[in-house]
């Protein structure tokens, strides 16, 4: 087992713990996460459905094509996590705030 002195403690806390610097509650992440991703889920779901309603009914030929092609022409929403911030760059911005 490897001894630290306390300053080097601290030190390895400001580069390893993180902090939420996003600007909502931490807790609310949990919740949050969840309504994004299904936001966006939903909405290429509703992108889908709308190019293939153009079809109405059966695919014929070219029109099939044509309404594959505009469904793949398509760039899907996207939505990722941003990570906390390591808590010695959340200190520093919040002291170069106070001066």
């Amino acid at each position: 087992m490897v001894r630290r002195t306390p300053r080097e403690k601290k030190r390895l806390s400001y580069l390893k713990d993180r902090r939420n610097a996003y600007g909502e509650n931490d807790k609310s992440s949990r919740t949050s996460i969840r309504l994004r991703k299904r936001a966006v889920n939903s909405a290429n779901r509703r992108l889908q459905r709308t190019v293939l309603a153009t079809l109405n009914g059966r695919p014929v030929g070219d029109r099939a094509a044509e309404v594959a092609e505009r469904a793949a022409g398509r760039r899907p929403k996207r939505w990722r996590k941003v990570p906390d911030a390591p808590l010695g760059e959340l200190l520093a911005r919040r002291a170069e705030r106070a001066r």
